[in-house]
């Protein structure tokens, strides 16, 4: 029998997030964190989406270019994507839930790829609102996946949820 393998690809804001209640800054966004975590648990290879244009330091100025980009249903450039995902047997999916859904750029990354007959874990960072409509808005961007319901873990506590992390990565 062969090891499955997993690509963690994750999207990750770190400088200023909203945690708590209060604008705070990150050395190390909350999706990064638990893309590592996941990582840890299962031996899978990390991918970072970024995009070209990165987003304004300012927490209240990004929100409102997030909200542009979801509402011009924008597809950032990214910095580097992969040739394939033929070699891997899944993905864990990490993203910050912004505006009810994921960041453009994730979007960008999810419809470069053909995505039949792959299973998808989506894990969402969030400060209160879970997953979204995150994990529809995947089944309808990759046909043909099969897309778990996913994770949801607030962001005040991505740094305490190893345990909660690893336990879910190793049953999926």
């Amino acid at each position: 029998m062969t090891m499955a393998k997993f690509l963690i690809a994750y999207y990750s804001r770190k400088g200023q997030n909203y945690v708590n209640g209060n604008v705070v800054n990150l050395a190390k966004g909350n999706t990064e964190v638990v893309a590592e975590m996941i990582a840890k648990a299962t031996g899978g290879e990390l991918f970072e989406i970024d995009t070209v244009q990165a987003y304004p330091e300012d927490y209240t100025e990004c929100t409102e270019v997030a909200k542009r980009e979801l509402r011009d249903k924008a597809r950032p450039a990214l910095k580097k994507t992969l040739d394939s995902i033929n070699e891997y047997d899944a993905v864990f999916l990490g993203y910050p839930c912004w505006w009810g859904t994921m960041p453009m750029g994730v979007y960008t990354f999810l419809e470069k790829y053909d995505w039949t007959g792959k299973r998808i874990f989506p894990l969402c960072t969030h400060e209160g609102s879970g997953m979204g409509s995150s994990v529809k808005e995947i089944k309808k961007t990759c046909p043909g996946a099969e897309v778990s319901d996913g994770l949801a873990i607030q962001g005040a506590e991505a740094a305490q949820s190893e345990a909660r992390v690893s336990a879910w990565a190793k049953s999926v």
